[in-house]
C-alpha cells in the first residue's frame, strides 16, 4: 500500500482524529545519530484518547512502530512501513507530584524527571540525569545509570494497546529484568507513575551533578551518538572486551568506535544507518572472536535496509 493510500485509509476509518498525520517524514532529524530513513506514515496523537481511538480504527494488518527521543536508535536507511507513532507535547510531556509520588508521561525526557524529583526534594531519581532518553523508553528497557534502575523507582506504568484499549502495569507486571521489561510489545505506554522519598534538593542536585559530570568526562555526548551500544554481558564491562578485541577507534563508512569510550559508536560525518549497524556487527564479529563472549545490541534497531 502507498503511503497516500495508507493516509486515506486511516482517514477514512478515524475521520476525528486530532493528532498530526504525516507522509513519507523523515526521521534522522529525530534520532541523534541523524541517519535513517523515512516513515511510511507518522502519527503524533493529540492525546491518549486520540491514540485509543487512532488504534482501535487501525487495519490490523498495519505494522505500528514507536519512537521517542530517538537517543538509544538506529533507523534503518530504507525507513519503517506502516505507521510509526511519536508521543509528543503536553498531554505526554507533562510531570505532577503529589507527595512522593510523582506522574510523568512518556515523552518526558529522563533528565526532566530528575530535575523535577529534585525540585520537590525528592530522593532516588537523581539517576535519570545520567540517561539521555524518555520515560517511555526507561519502561521499555528498564533504563539506568550511575547505581539506579526504572524498577528501583516505578509504581506502575499505563498505555494502550494495539486494539486501543487503555491497560495498567503494576511494577510486578512489567517483569522488569537487566535492560528489559516484559510488557506486551504492542503496548504504547504513555504515563508512569514513580515513588521518591524524601530528601534535601541542595544534596540532590549535587548528586545530579556528580552524575552529568562523571558523564561527560567518560562519553562521547557531545557527537552524533545513540548511547550504550551493547548490554553489559553477566560479570563483565562491554566496553573492556571490545577494547580487548581492538576495536577502539574502528571505523566503517563514516561510523566509528569512539575513542573515548568504545561501547559508543559515532556518525563522524555522513554515515549512513548500514554503516553504523554494519560497524557493530563488525565490533560483535571481533569480540565473540578474542573472547568467546557473544554482544547483545542495547540499541534498538528498526526499519529495513536501503534497496540495493
Amino acid at each position: 500500500m502507498t503511503s497516500n493510500a495508507l493516509t486515506d485509509a486511516i482517514r477514512a476509518a478515524a475521520p476525528n482524529l486530532r493528532g498530526r498525520l504525516l507522509e513519507n517524514q523523515s526521521l534522522a532529524d529525530l534520532t541523534w545519530f541523524r541517519v535513517g530513513g523515512p516513515a511510511q506514515v507518522l502519527f503524533s496523537p493529540a492525546d491518549e484518547e486520540d491514540l485509543s481511538v487512532f488504534l482501535a480504527a487501525l487495519d490490523p494488518a498495519v505494522p505500528v512502530t514507536v519512537i521517542g527521543l530517538g537517543s538509544n536508535l538506529i533507523v534503518r536507511d530504507g525507513g519503517i512501513p506502516g505507521v510509526t507513532i511519536r508521543l509528543g507535547g503536553k498531554a505526554f510531556g507533562s510531570v505532577e507530584i503529589d507527595g512522593e509520588t510523582i506522574r510523568a508521561g512518556t515523552a518526558v525526557p529522563d533528565m526532566r524527571l530528575a530535575k523535577a524529583a529534585a525540585e520537590a526534594s525528592l530522593d532516588g531519581l537523581a539517576f535519570f540525569r545520567g540517561i539521555p532518553g524518555s520515560v517511555g523508553g526507561a519502561l521499555r528497557m528498564n533504563a539506568g545509570a550511575h547505581g539506579g534502575e526504572t524498577t528501583d523507582v516505578l509504581i506502575q506504568a499505563r498505555g494502550i494497546d494495539r486494539k486501543g484499549e487503555a491497560r495498567t502495569f503494576t511494577h510486578a507486571e512489567m517483569g522488569f529484568r537487566y535492560r528489559h521489561s516484559s510488557a506486551p510489545d504492542d503496548v504504547i505506554f504513555t504515563q508512569a507513575t514513580f515513588r521518591g522519598r524524601p530528601g534535601h534538593r541542595e544534596e540532590i542536585e549535587a548528586e545530579m551533578e556528580r552524575v552529568t559530570a562523571a558523564r561527560e568526562a567518560a562519553q562521547p555526548i557531545r557527537e552524533r551518538t545513540g548511547g550504550s551500544t551493547f548490554k553489559n554481558p553477566d560479570g563483565g564491562k562491554a566496553w573492556q572486551l571490545i577494547d580487548a578485541a581492538g576495536c577502539r577507534g574502528l571505523t566503517m563508512g563514516g561510523a566509528q568506535v569512539s575513542e573515548m569510550h568504545c561501547n559508543f559508536l559515532i556518525n563522524r560525518g555522513g554515515a549512513t544507518a548500514a554503516d553504523i549497524e554494519g560497524l557493530g556487527e563488525e565490533v560483535r564479529r571481533r569480540v565473540r572472536e578474542s573472547s568467546g563472549v557473544e554482544l547483545h545490541w542495547e540499541i534498538k534497531r528498526i526499519g529495513v535496509a536501503a534497496e540495493a
